[in-house]
């Protein structure tokens, strides 16, 4: 049963970093999504895809799937550059400011 081993990007409506640092094992669907011709629901019979598990690491993630023979594809994170300014946020608000201060 295929699963894919990755680590979480943060949400587009913020610039924190929470729920990124851990590595999720997720079981990929083997059955499409089915309505329920009753209630109008979304099913699957595909119990596995309801499992999601979370570790601290990558290969601790790499080694739980090893002992339960989970064949796994390892997703590495794009992580992006830090933009550190020299004087930080301080700087705007400096009084040896050489420029006009305009907003």
């Amino acid at each position: 049963m295929p699963a894919r081993i990755y680590r979480p990007a943060r949400t587009a409506m913020s610039s924190g970093t929470a729920n990124t640092r851990n590595w999720v094992l997720e079981h990929v669907a083997q059955s499409a999504r089915e309505v329920d011709p009753l209630m109008g629901w979304t099913s699957s019979d595909d119990t596995q895809a309801q499992v999601r598990l979370s570790f601290p690491t990558k290969e601790a993630a790499l080694e739980y799937a090893e002992e339960h023979g989970i064949d796994v594809v390892v997703q590495d994170p794009h992580t992006r550059k830090v933009n550190i300014r020299p004087g930080g946020y301080g700087e705007n608000f400096a009084t040896n400011r050489r420029g006009v201060w305009t907003h």
